[in-house]
């Protein structure tokens, strides 16, 4: 919200450190997004006063004029203006000066004479579109002063960021009585004022003849109010109404709807002005429903844009015509105020707050009315705040405010929903050991009746205070939201820093965040840089990775998503890590090794809240080093995805570590032939492998991409807080080869198995050196693969008929289990 500070120093002594007060805002919980200075942009543009002009001697329309400034000597200035004369008043650019359009002022000759200034006309100022000729001024306009300063265009404005649960604070009025409980200052509100201006007519029709107001759901519309006033004439606002709504970002439409504006902005109140006429039945009364939407109806909207409701919605209607407005949020394109509108209809209401979020979300259509009332809009004192707004288009637009049967406040008032102040209980000794600070009484009571709070001594506790939170306050529910308020004017920079309490305990960490840090540490040793993801995702994420959905469970839906391609809860951080690698090809940078940490969702069945799970994901893209003159590194394959894996098990120390092959109906997101399940022992801990190339196509990126993603719990209950010990071989040990010839479906898995297996405890390491195809050789579906052993014992040197009997039963079982032969 914006707040113009010579608006809010009419009800308000503002602070004059802009700076200081800002600071104080933010420490006060309203945080301060940007400071604009309104009229710096006329700077060096200042009233002068024309002494003399005379024609120019080599121009038959310029003229040679000085003028005094209020700098001392007076500047000779060459105009073309057909209005300019001596001993008058007009705006002077003066030199250094920067006009709109970035049109700078400097010193020139114009035809052989000097010119040191500009007299201005009001579109050089960019403040109108009048160009005939100069602006003249009044004759009492101070020669000197800055335009800015004399067309009351010299404003600072803050950009405040209003929390939602403050509605209070999302008008002027409201954040002046927010700034004199802040600063402990006195503060005015101008509604009994205003509202006492409207003289409802004696004669004519009363409103309640002219008007009727039914409201169908009491919980949709709590209440709802109408005013009629006949006879106005719609045109331009005056200047100063302009200006203020400038001051704070609002565009003058009429002077109707820029009163509503005003009001809307200083008192925090919605108003929508109907064309009384449009809405009025044959009859000539006008019979407005407050109902829900009928599914299909359809409403063109004052944006132009037509709107297809939902029963969701509620609608302000009448019998002949249907829906007229969406409640709470815009009003209806056929029912607007126009130029021809003689008599309105003033809707002042309140709405409930969830279905109005709701309607303006679903349908895009977010507006200053929606803002309020989806965090809530006081239900009392509409009445003095529609009246205020009468009274008000009255004495812009003319006309009379319709009187009412029997009713002095000339109002047709439906009330069926009445809200009901708090009454709270603030016990003293709690809420200063609750605040670690003895705050004073006085002070506590002092700051709660600034915000509007009616505080008196609690009957029966003398340490406690019976207070009555007002209506306009709907966060202050309970005796710690009393605590909250009196701290946050008191500071928190003013209470002094203590250590809890709580003898005999030790602070340690857990052992799942000692995982986590060897986790990252070891990721990132590995070369992966840490990144953040967003955790909302498409619907349609894991059918474009073409991972299979079965067993994950149906996705998280969001009940208000930010937008459609966020609307459900991500089943995996791999296509947010994808989308980070395409944003960084796409812009040159080829080399990406990421990785996150964050949870997953899946829907639960049978219960309302999701069952998340932790992961762990990297992704690898490009090489691990830029190309040099004399080499190009080698792009990242599925054994750089595994070998990281691989170093984090090392310092997990995972147990008995493998890698399982995954075909291609298991795993349609990786390669075949490149991807595998990571196992320890029996427990899953998740998959590694190159991207199938459809899948990085399908975010975007460039193949070859390596992934890998991990259950961190799976990790956390799998990794060994400490190695068991091993000492230094002291026997030697004895090294073989052996090549297998084997059929291609048989993986080095299978084989290394066999040889753990039948290898028994002699049998110390096995590794693969050499798989060779060749099918005159070796066979057509064959291949040989051979295996460097090492064979050792721990308690004595082997001999070398241990070794062989060792080793021939090894190559036996190997032969017996999978078909091999050994390559002579």
């Amino acid at each position: 919200m914006k707040v113009s500070l010579k608006w809010l120093s009419e009800y308000v002594d503002v602070p004059a450190d802009t700076k200081a007060f800002c600071d104080r805002l933010d420490l006060t919980g309203t945080g301060v997004e940007g400071v604009e200075k309104t009229g710096a942009a006329l700077d060096g543009v200042v009233i002068g006063h024309v002494e003399t002009c005379e024609p120019h001697p080599d121009s038959d329309h310029m003229h040679v004029v000085t003028v005094d400034v209020g700098a001392g000597e007076p500047v000779q200035i060459v105009c073309g203006a057909p209005n300019i004369a001596a001993d008058i008043k007009v705006p002077v650019a003066t030199v250094g000066a920067v006009l709109p359009g970035d049109f700078k002022i400097k010193k020139s000759k114009l035809r052989g004479i000097a010119s040191c200034g500009m007299c201005c006309s009001k579109r050089e100022l960019g403040m109108g579109a009048d160009h005939e000729g100069i602006w003249v001024l009044p004759e009492d306009a101070p020669v000197g002063m800055p335009i800015a300063d004399y067309a009351k265009l010299s404003d600072t404005v803050l950009d405040l960021e209003i929390t939602p649960n403050r509605p209070d604070c999302l008008s002027i009025v409201g954040f002046a009585r927010e700034v004199g409980a802040m600063c402990q200052r006195d503060w005015t509100n101008p509604l009994a004022e205003m509202a006492a201006k409207l003289a409802p007519a004696a004669d004519g029709a009363p409103v309640d003849e002219a008007v009727s107001v039914t409201i169908d759901d009491p919980t949709r519309c709590p209440r709802y109010t109408a005013r009629v006033i006949r006879g106005c004439k719609v045109g331009p606002s005056p200047d100063w109404m302009v200006e203020r709504l400038a001051a704070i970002g609002q565009r003058s439409i009429n002077n109707v709807v820029d009163v509503t504006n005003y009001i809307l902005f200083l008192f925090g109140q919605p108003l929508h002005a109907f064309d009384l006429d449009k809405l009025a039945g044959e009859d000539g009364r006008a019979r407005v429903v407050i109902r829900a939407a009928e599914d299909g109806e359809r409403l063109t909207t004052l944006d132009g844009e037509e709107r297809v409701l939902t029963s969701d919605m509620t609608v302000i209607a009448t019998p002949e015509q249907g829906a007229v407005a969406l409640a709470g949020v815009m009003g209806g394109l056929d029912t607007e105020v126009t130029d021809d509108t003689v008599n309105i209809l003033l809707e002042a209401a309140t709405f409930e707050a969830g279905r109005t979020s709701r309607t303006s979300r679903n349908l895009g259509l977010i507006s200053e009315s929606s803002l309020r009332y989806e965090r809530g809009v006081d239900d009392h004192g509409i009445e003095a705040r529609s009246a205020a707004a009468a009274a008000l288009i009255v004495e812009v637009a003319g006309g009379t405010v319709s009187a009412a049967t029997g009713n002095d406040a000339a109002i047709v008032d439906a009330w069926p929903l009445v809200s009901e102040p708090r009454a709270l209980r603030f016990r003293m000794p709690r809420f200063c050991a609750m605040m670690g600070a003895d705050i004073p009484r006085d002070f506590v009571e002092d700051a709660l009746a600034r915000l509007g709070c009616e505080v008196a001594d609690a009957a029966s506790d003398a340490d406690a205070l019976s207070v009555v939170a007002p209506t306009f306050r709907p966060d202050l529910e309970r005796e710690i939201d009393l605590y909250e308020e009196v701290l946050r004017l008191w500071g928190m920079d003013r209470i002094p820093a203590t250590l809890p309490g709580g003898p005999g305990r030790v602070g340690t960490r857990t052992r799942a965040e000692h995982v986590m840090d060897a986790i990252n540490r070891t990721l990132r040793a590995s070369g992966l840089n840490e990144t953040m993801t967003y955790s909302f995702a498409e619907p349609g994420d894991l059918e474009r990775l073409r991972m299979p959905a079965e067993g994950l469970g149906e996705p998280v839906e969001l009940i208000n998503p930010l937008n459609a391609d966020q609307s459900v809860m991500r089943q995996s951080i791999i296509p947010g890590l994808l989308r980070s690698v395409a944003y960084n090809q796409s812009r040159g940078v080829k080399n990406v090794q990421l990785y996150e940490t964050g949870v997953v969702f899946y829907a639960h069945e049978g219960k309302k809240q999701p069952k998340e799970k932790r992961k762990v994901a990297g992704v690898l893209a490009g090489a691990m080093r830029e190309a040099g003159w004399n080499d190009a590194p080698a792009a990242f394959d599925f054994f750089d995805g595994k070998g990281v894996v691989e170093s984090l098990a090392r310092e997990l120390a995972l147990p008995k570590l493998r890698f399982k092959a995954l075909s291609a109906d298991e795993a349609p997101h990786l390669q075949p032939g490149r991807a595998a399940v990571v196992l320890s022992g029996d427990a899953e801990l998740g998959w590694v492998g190159e991207l199938h190339p459809l899948a990085v196509d399908a975010y975007q990126a460039e193949a070859p991409v390596v992934a890998f993603e991990l259950d961190v719990d799976a990790l956390v209950k799998a990794a060994r807080p400490a190695r068991d010990y091993v000492d230094v071989p002291t026997f030697p040990a004895v090294s073989m080869d052996v090549a297998f010839v084997v059929d291609e479906a048989v993986t080095c898995e299978k084989l290394m198995q066999c040889m753990s297996s039948a290898g028994g405890k002699l049998l110390e390491d096995a590794r693969l050196f050499d798989v060779y195809r060749d099918e005159e050789r070796v066979g057509a579906g064959k291949k040989s693969m051979a295996f460097a052993l090492t064979y050792r014992a721990a308690d004595r040197t082997l001999t070398s008929e241990e070794v062989d009997k060792a080793h021939e039963r090894l190559v036996k079982k190997v032969c017996a289990a999978t078909g091999a032969e050994v390559r002579g």
